[in-house]
């Protein structure tokens, strides 16, 4: 059965392309302490969405945010607002969320700031051991304290992942303790000790070009570091945090009709090893008082669909969190 599951794994890194088409103020960060971040470019999608060009310290590049503003954001200039972190998954951007789901019709009626940040394709949401990229620093020090210089955010917040951004939604939760009052990772593996996850990741960093030692060093010598990043060995961090923890069962139903059989294998694959880590998971944190919800649901696939529908249904949680 291990064999069995270890086989899937690689072939969901393989085919997984398409499928992966505080109440407090951020400070005494890994990397903090840098020059600030600044907004060099805003590009207007619409009426409430734009696009803006970050040039980031840490990552000593542009970063391309998507922000979508709050309904009430021109008729109450001086007020300030909630704001939602959503975290795009593996192999994709910062536009995810918006090409795949309704979320600026959905969060329309709610007074909330909805801020997408790229992540790179392989960026793990971390500020690699080898010195560089700095993804988590400029998330959660640099783009946290720009979007309360610049656009009015509150220091409540909320953050939801899908896929490797459901894991950097739990990795920045722990590893920032009362940065967020909700945590949601959707078809996220929680365990880097998994040794699904390690080969999986471990092949999909390959194919993507990425040596996964740069990014956490090596398993072994590095092990501490590697800890420091996996959700699964942080359980007593979660605390203060609501947490939702969602996965499919990998069998494929009607939502997947109409898609390749190449791409609903690899949606099938990429789901069938997360259901029993996150169990796990959400027993441990149970167990040390988080207060956790999950949503083990079948038929499900790792696809945009099953994302989709979890959105709607965890959305009024979400904002009631953050009020």
């Amino acid at each position: 059965m291990k064999f069995l599951l270890v086989c899937l794994w690689l072939v969901a890194a393989m085919l997984s392309t398409e499928a992966h088409a505080a109440e407090r103020s951020p400070g005494g960060m890994s990397g903090s302490g840098a020059a600030e971040a600044r907004i060099v470019a805003v590009k207007k999608i619409d009426a409430r969405m734009l696009d803006l060009t970050v040039g980031s310290p840490a990552m000593g590049m542009p970063i391309p945010v998507r922000v979508i503003l709050p309904k009430s954001w021109k008729e109450k200039p001086k007020a300030t607002f909630p704001v939602l972190y959503m975290l795009h998954g593996g192999d994709d951007d910062y536009t995810s969320w918006t090409r795949e789901t309704d979320v600026e019709a959905l969060s329309r009626k709610s007074d909330v700031l909805i801020v997408m940040p790229d992540a790179g394709k392989a960026g793990y949401y971390s500020d690699w051991h080898a010195g560089g990229p700095r993804w988590e620093t400029f998330h959660t020090t640099e783009l946290v304290r720009l979007m309360e210089k610049k656009y009015r955010a509150r220091p409540s917040r909320a953050v939801v992942g899908l896929s490797m951004g459901g894991f950097g939604a739990l990795n920045y939760a722990a590893r920032h303790r009362g940065m967020f009052r909700y945590a949601a990772a959707m078809s996220s593996y929680v365990d880097l000790n998994d040794p699904g996850v390690r080969l999986a990741i471990g092949f999909g960093s390959d194919r993507d070009g990425v040596d996964i030692g740069k990014v956490w060093g090596d398993p072994v010598k590095d092990y501490d570091v590697w800890q420091a990043h996996n959700p699964a060995a942080m359980p007593r961090s979660f605390r203060g945090t609501r947490v939702h923890l969602s996965v499919g069962s990998g069998a494929p139903g009607p939502l997947d009709q109409g898609r390749s059989l190449d791409v609903v294998l690899a949606s099938v694959v990429g789901e069938a090893g997360l259901p029993e880590q996150n169990k796990r998971f959400a027993s441990a944190l149970r167990s040390v008082g988080v207060k956790t919800t999950t949503h083990l649901y079948t038929p499900g696939t790792h696809s945009w669909p099953y994302w989709q529908n979890e959105l709607h249904a965890i959305w009024p949680t979400v904002m009631r969190s953050i009020r």
